[in-house]
């Protein structure tokens, strides 16, 4: 102890310069040892074959966390849960149960019934028959088409053929518009109707009933005014037709296009006296045309102008007999 120590022993002194010597002495023969200690080892690489103990770091409880919201916390905690859960990790000896199958849900019924009529609905037709007494030739269609039905124009929709072919045969003379459909019987002997009134998008959506049906009515209409012939616009015309006469569907040999047999006119009743009524009309000729419609793709247009050529050229030689000239105002009855 020094003097200084002696007079006042709460007196600390500073550290001595030969501590000072021997801590950095100490460095200096750590670091000499450190360097020895990488020339044995070769540089360090000696170690990687010597054993070392595993150390694990564990996390403490004072890292810091981002803040979570409540329902994060929840999902974390279950998470957690379920990752350490023994029936997580250890497969069971127990097959686990099926899930429940779940019910198919019953709709309530509604308590008003929806009553489907018998009859589809239609609006309305314009249309009107075109059928003065004595024609050359009465066309007789299927039904009217929407367009046909809210406009009152035979044949209106631009992808039907009926008014082309009409003049690409010689019925008339020039190529008119539906809007000529009243004009016809006066400039051609030429008149319109169809077995049924009932307008409809295309023809498929009337049933052999309805069809089958409006031949009375068309019987009735031929024998009142008497036309010459009559030209079915379509194959179905003549199918509803043999059926209500034959009570059976015509069979495909006994079908063809064009004229048919006399004992098939229309408009008469046949009688003992050999079919004649009591003027000694012996009821229209009939003859089987394509149909017109755009729809309808099972002929060709050169197809169905040959058969529409040999009516223009049976009316065009009537027109003649009796001294009409088409395309001009005047009676068709001469």
């Amino acid at each position: 102890m020094t003097t200084d120590q002696t007079l006042n022993p709460n007196l600390k002194l500073a550290p001595t310069t030969h501590d000072e010597y021997s801590t950095d002495q100490n460095e200096a023969i750590y670091d000499n040892d450190h360097d020895v200690d990488r020339k044995r080892s070769f540089n360090g690489r000696l170690g990687q074959f010597l054993h070392q103990p595993m150390t694990t770091t564990t996390t403490t409880s004072t890292q810091q966390h981002p803040i979570q919201s409540p329902q994060q916390r929840r999902i974390i905690t279950r998470s957690k849960s379920s990752s350490l859960s023994p029936s997580a990790s250890l497969p069971s000896s127990s097959p686990s149960p099926s899930p429940s199958k779940r019910k198919p849900l019953k709709r309530k019924r509604s308590p008003h019934k929806t009553v489907i009529s018998s009859t589809p609905f239609s609006p309305p037709s314009r249309l009107r028959d075109t059928i003065p007494a004595n024609l050359i030739l009465l066309l007789i269609g299927v039904n009217p088409g929407l367009m046909t039905g809210s406009t009152g124009y035979a044949y209106a929709h631009p992808s039907n053929l009926f008014w082309k072919l009409l003049y690409s045969s010689g019925i008339t003379t020039v190529r008119h518009a539906p809007s000529d459909t009243y004009k016809l019987p006066a400039l051609y002997a030429v008149g319109n109707t169809n077995i049924v009134e009932r307008p409809t998008r295309d023809a498929s959506m009337l049933s052999k009933a309805e069809m089958d049906a409006g031949v009375a009515v068309l019987e009735a209409k031929i024998a009142s005014q008497k036309p010459e012939a009559v030209a079915l616009v379509g194959k179905s015309i003549w199918e509803s037709i043999w059926r209500v006469r034959h009570g059976r569907a015509i069979r495909k040999e006994e079908f063809r296009y064009g004229w048919q047999d006399e004992g098939e006119n229309m408009g008469v009743c046949i009688d003992d006296s050999g079919g004649a009524d009591e003027e000694g009309w012996k009821g229209a000729r009939v003859f089987v045309a394509t149909t017109t419609s755009g729809l309808a793709a099972t002929m060709s247009l050169q197809e169905k102008q040959l058969v529409w050529n040999e009516l223009g050229e049976w009316v065009k030689r009537r027109r003649e007999e009796r001294g009409f000239v088409p395309g001009t105002v005047g009676t068709a009855a001469t």
